[in-house]
């Protein structure tokens, strides 16, 4: 059996801590979902001892990362609002940024502020890597080595792995999770757990999800319509199953919504597409047989008549990578 992958979660003054909580919890509960230690996580530092975290969080740390047997390390955002202050945290971790400089067989991910410490330390030189935008300019300039993909929401390479935002560990867990358990227990873990969603949505969805509806009718056309397979809609089978005749269904939706029955199912089914290009890393063939579209190109064309965009468009604005 495979041993289970070290993940050292690591801790700096001034270091925003919660992102690494919360990576340590998924990748926990994707080892209880597979009933098999799959991760194991620890926090560590440049040194033992306490670390002052921001907005005075202090907390304990047993492990000094130099000694830690880590097979790869996970570097979080810091507290910053300009660049000088980016370049204080450095000047401050200057020991920390050296000694990450010389760890040449180790993973190294990072996430938010934090990939300037990993962008300092040379890691990222000849590598494609993001970063958070309003830091991309600057390190553009700073770091002319590094490949900057900063459209991208995140980047995973062989040996780094950088993502944007202070929800970058999501992706990097997503990653991580379909890797080495798979796909089907990410997906099982977002529906069971509390994540952070993306901050922008397109406005083709807007007030889409089932727990929005405040008409009884509307949630039970949700609830079925998700459940059904996307070829087999019709309105009659759905006025069928919601124990009313068609016109009545038609007038019904009509007026609550000011479109079309079979308008308003499409873009539920669709909802369910643009949730799965956000969520998950599944290629639109997969998702277009979970939902059961008759085709690829029938999902593709419909989802670009209602958006404008195409899945890869969609996942590349929208999605957690």
């Amino acid at each position: 059996m495979t041993p289970p992958l070290r993940i050292g979660l690591l801790l700096f003054p001034r270091c925003m801590p919660a992102g690494l909580l919360a990576f340590a919890d998924l990748l926990h509960a994707a080892n209880r979902r597979a009933s098999r230690v799959f991760f194991e996580t620890r926090f560590v530092a440049l040194q033992a001892g306490t670390v002052e975290c921001a907005q005075g969080l202090s907390l304990q740390v047993d492990s000094a990362l130099a000694e830690a047997e880590c097979d790869a390390l996970l570097i979080p955002g810091f507290w910053a609002e300009s660049a000088r202050q980016v370049d204080e945290t450095l000047a401050a971790n200057g020991s920390l940024v050296a000694l990450l400089s010389t760890r040449s067989k180790k993973q190294l991910w990072s996430y938010c502020s934090g990939v300037c410490l990993l962008a300092a330390s040379g890691k990222l030189d000849g590598q494609p890597a993001t970063v958070t935008w309003w830091l991309a300019d600057v390190m553009a300039q700073r770091h002319k080595a590094v490949k900057w993909r900063s459209e991208r929401h995140s980047i995973i390479n062989e040996r780094t792995a950088t993502a944007s935002g202070v929800n970058g560990y999501l992706p990097i867990a997503q990653a991580l999770i379909e890797r080495y358990v798979s796909a089907e227990v990410f997906r099982d873990l977002t529906r069971l757990m509390v994540l952070a969603r993306p901050a922008r949505a397109h406005s083709a969805f807007a007030a889409m999800s089932l727990i929005e509806q405040s008409s009884k009718l509307l949630r039970q056309l949700h609830a079925l319509v998700e459940q059904l397979p996307a070829e087999q809609i019709t309105v009659q089978r759905l006025a069928e199953q919601l124990g009313m005749s068609e016109r009545t269904l038609s007038r019904k939706v009509s007026s609550e919504t000011g479109v079309a029955v079979a308008t308003y199912a499409r873009c539920i089914k669709l909802n369910q597409v643009s949730e799965r290009l956000i969520l998950t890393s599944a290629p639109v063939n997969t998702i277009s047989a979970e939902l059961g579209f008759s085709s690829d190109s029938n999902l593709r064309r419909m989802f670009k008549e209602l958006t404008a965009l195409t899945p890869l468009e969609y996942r590349q604005q929208f999605g957690r990578y």
